[in-house]
């Protein structure tokens, strides 16, 4: 998997160990460690932050026999340096960026261009079980020369460097405690894919205990962020992970101060709303009105309708608890829907579908008692098959509505003026 945070290095291969490694400067306390890589460059980098710090502190919590390391690139904030050292007690190796050949090859994505960072791993001396620095110098050379990459990032290069693991032995721990040699495969169950359980909503692994989860595919889906659950039901086990560790203290204030605009303008829109709807058709009475621009302010109400919907959602902290982004975006929606109603006069109930149609989605995807996740995606579907007619019918409203409110304000407005120049030049004549 390419995704640099979601792989967890727990290297078992036993092997001579030999040379200087530029880990030796720091002092393990145990022969083997979990390792994890940080660098910058991403749009992403606080999110693989917060996701590394959270994996830190569920292995710390679990009194794992072995060291927490992070290989951490140069350009990594001192502040997150420090505390992965002081609040999550890992230990922190800054290596310089490693620099990617294959960047400027056919479909590459460079969000992987410095994950090659990981072949750092290899000179973890220290530890018993890590391959020697003969390996790791051997890599870069061959980084060098331009190996065969296909995907140019670290998984294609491991994968072209190990062609023979494919054939190597499956790895089960010895019962006697001796040392095995030589190389070995991990079992499924040392590293889970997260879209194992999707399917069946459960974990149904054959060998080997579930040490690690990963979440690969989609980065717009990663558990860390508030929208990828329900979508994803496994989002919301990651969160309890964060809840219990480093928490959300960062985003909490942020939430508070939309929570409290969003309560502030209802309270304001509620108010002034006889006026503000004055206001804006009384523009519209003082001018001459064409088809077109009729056609633009119902366009323009469409926008308002669809700005309501969207902009809560990007302005919303993207790391907090799904249960708090997913709520205080159906406040902002519902907000932002109560200005577009003000404006243009338009029925509540209509304006609201949409919010209607959001949130008994998020309950359908969040029903616990599916049997597996075919059922679950079938329902999802029933449900939208179902709620489009109604949001048609709800838009149509809001088209007629809009018509009628363009047509009441701006043509009765000019007919009492007409009325009105008529009866002045009746008295004149008088």
């Amino acid at each position: 998997m390419a995704g640099r945070l979601s792989v967890l290095l727990l290297i078992i291969i036993n092997v001579v160990v030999n040379g200087a490694a530029i880990a030796s400067a720091i002092r393990s306390e145990h022969r083997n460690a979990y390792a994890t890589m940080m660098y910058m460059g991403t749009p992403r980098d606080y999110e693989f932050y917060v996701a590394a710090r959270v994996m830190l502190r569920s292995l710390s919590n679990l009194a794992v026999d072995a060291d927490l390391v992070v290989i951490a690139s140069v350009d990594v904030p001192l502040p997150w340096v420090q505390a992965f050292e002081e609040e999550d007690g890992a230990k922190v190796v800054i290596v310089e960026n490693l620099n990617n050949p294959y960047k400027n090859q056919p479909n590459f994505n460079q969000r992987f261009k410095l994950t090659l960072n990981k072949l750092y791993a290899w000179n973890l001396e220290d530890y018993d079980r890590v391959p020697s620095n003969k390996v790791f110098k051997d890599m870069i050379a061959e980084l060098e020369n331009g190996r065969q990459n296909t995907d140019g990032a670290d998984q294609g290069f491991i994968g072209s460097y190990f062609p023979e693991l494919l054939n190597e032995p499956m790895f089960h721990p010895p019962s006697n405690n001796t040392k095995l040699n030589g190389n070995y495969r991990l079992p499924l169950g040392y590293q889970m894919d997260a879209t194992y359980y999707y399917l069946r909503l459960r974990w149904n692994v054959p060998c080997g205990p579930n040490s690690v989860i990963t979440f690969p595919g989609a980065p717009w889906l990663k558990p860390w962020y508030w929208w990828s659950w329900p979508v994803l039901p496994l989002g919301l086990k990651w969160h309890q992970q964060r809840y219990q560790t480093i928490g959300y203290g960062s985003e909490m204030p942020l939430v508070f101060l939309q929570a409290a605009i969003y309560l502030g303008i209802i309270a304001v829109t509620r108010i002034a709303r006889p006026n503000l709807a004055k206001l804006c058709y009384k523009r519209l009475a003082d001018k001459n009105i064409s088809g077109i621009q009729q056609m633009g302010i119902k366009m323009l109400a469409m926008w308002f309708i669809v700005g309501s919907y969207t902009i809560p959602f990007f302005i919303i902290p993207s790391t907090v608890h799904p249960i708090v982004g997913w709520a205080l975006y159906l406040l902002g929606a519902f907000t932002l829907s109560l200005v577009t109603n003000s404006v243009f006069l338009l029925p509540i109930l209509p304006v609201l579908v949409p919010w209607f149609g959001i949130f008994g989605v998020l309950l359908v995807m969040a029903c616990p008692w599916y049997k597996d996740g075919v059922v679950r995606a079938l329902s999802v579907f029933g449900y939208g098959f179902c709620a489009a007619p109604a949001l048609w019918v709800a838009m149509n409203k809001v088209m007629r509505s809009l018509r009628v409110s363009i047509d009441r304000e701006v043509l009765l407005p000019r007919m009492a003026d007409e009325t009105e120049l008529s009866l002045s030049g009746f008295n004149k004549l008088y």
